[in-house]
Formats: C-alpha cells, structure tokens, sequence
C-alpha cells in the first residue's frame, strides 16, 4: 500500500515516489448492463453503476499506484462482469495523490471523461511500468530544471517526460486539449482537495476502499470480494 504524509506534499511534491450521487456529465447505454453508466459525483469522483445499487464502494487509488495497478490486474474485471454490471453494486473512484507526476496523469485521464474514464485508467495501469520508468530515468538536469518551475510547469513537463499525451490521444484527447486540461488551475484544485477530504477523514493509503461509506482493511480483491458479499447479505 503506498501512505500519504501530507497534503502539500501530495498535492505539488516534485521527486518521484517509487514503485445518492449528483451527475455532472453522464455516458449511458439502453441496455441493462450497468457498467456503461458512468457519471462524475459532486466528491469528485467517477461513479460507474447503478447510482440505486444495494451496495456503494469507493475506492480512493492513485494511477500512479503500482497496488492499485494490482487490483485493476486482478480485481477490476470480476467487479464489473460480477457485481456491477448487474445493479448489484455502484463503483466509485476517488484520485489520492501520490506525487507530482500523479497529478499529471490523473488530470489526462479525468480529461477523457466519464465515458473515457475508465477504459483509459486501464490503459495507464497496464503501462504504468513504462512511463514510470521514463519518470524515473530523468537526466539530472531534467531534474534540476523542474525544481526551478512553477507547479503548473512541472506538471506539464511530467506529462511531457513520460510521453502521457500518446495514452490520452487514444481515448479522444487532443494535444491541444491535453494542454488545457493540465493547466486548468481548477481542476488540480479538485485533485487536491479531493485528497485532503481524504486524509481529513484518516484514509492514508492507496487502495483504500469504502462499502457504504465504512472504511475496510481490504487493498486486494481476494480480501475485498467477501466483504462485498456479507454486504450482499451472502448473494451473489
């Protein structure tokens, strides 16, 4: 699990780390699979699911997260072919920033929105290993010029260093766009007070998942699938 030590930290930190619900914008379909609904939640999140289901669960990860990345390999499919699709259960992801680089990505990804998503979460965890690995190969004067910007700036050339304008454009962001959406003061504000209402409410790590609003101990799906179904009353 990675842990969180501060909010400024997290919000603008510049070294690299290693290894119901109103709906503002909504991606639906007219069948009754229920994870091609996907709306952005007043916390800042993006709910797929039945916004009615029995069972809420939120899960508070980071992109940069190589847990998190874990849990897309392992426990994202069967949640959604098992449990959300069919109403049963509503899934939130909430962004906990990690690092600066964290800030980068998930402002890309937030730019796809509700319908691009989380098809291009799953394509920034299953090459999460490769632009980390750009991240981490940075000259030291690549180093020493971003610890002389501006946040804004940093956030722009972490994006440009790890070549994450290749994965938006898959899903429909523009270069052009790209460039709006990272130096949109607000929407890092949304990033960052996003994770402070977090940490406000003791959650430290990454994943940390809520069922119906409660915190449980579970980073993995073989611990977090019980839990689910004891919430199902035993159903599956």
């Amino acid at each position: 699990m990675i842990r969180i030590a501060t909010a400024v930290a997290i919000a603008f930190a510049l070294a690299l780390v290693p290894s119901g619900v109103a709906a503002k914008a909504v991606a639906k379909s007219t069948a009754k699979d229920w994870t091609h609904s996907v709306a952005v939640t007043d916390e800042g999140g993006f709910l797929m699911g039945n916004p009615a289901a029995r069972v809420k669960l939120i899960e508070y990860g980071s992109l940069a997260c190589p847990h998190c990345r874990h849990f897309e390999e392992t426990g994202y499919r069967p949640l959604l072919q098992q449990y959300v699709r069919t109403g049963q259960v509503s899934y939130e992801f909430r962004n906990l920033l990690i690092n600066g680089p964290d800030i980068s990505i998930s402002l890309l990804t937030r730019c796809a929105g509700p319908a691009g998503f989380f098809p291009m979460s799953e394509q920034v965890y299953a090459t999460q290993v490769q632009w980390q690995q750009k991240l981490e190969g940075m000259s030291d004067a690549d180093k020493a010029a971003i610890e002389k910007m501006t946040n804004q700036q940093a956030i722009v050339r972490f994006a440009e260093i790890a070549d994450l304008g290749q994965i938006a454009a898959h899903f429909g962001v523009t270069p052009a766009r790209a460039q709006e959406c990272l130096a949109d003061p607000k929407a890092v504000q949304r990033l960052v007070d996003m994770t402070k209402t977090a940490m406000a409410s003791g959650i430290s790590h990454t994943p940390t998942f809520l069922i119906d609003g409660k915190v449980t101990d579970a980073s993995t799906w073989e611990d977090l699938e019980p839990k689910l179904k004891a919430a199902l009353g035993g159903r599956d």
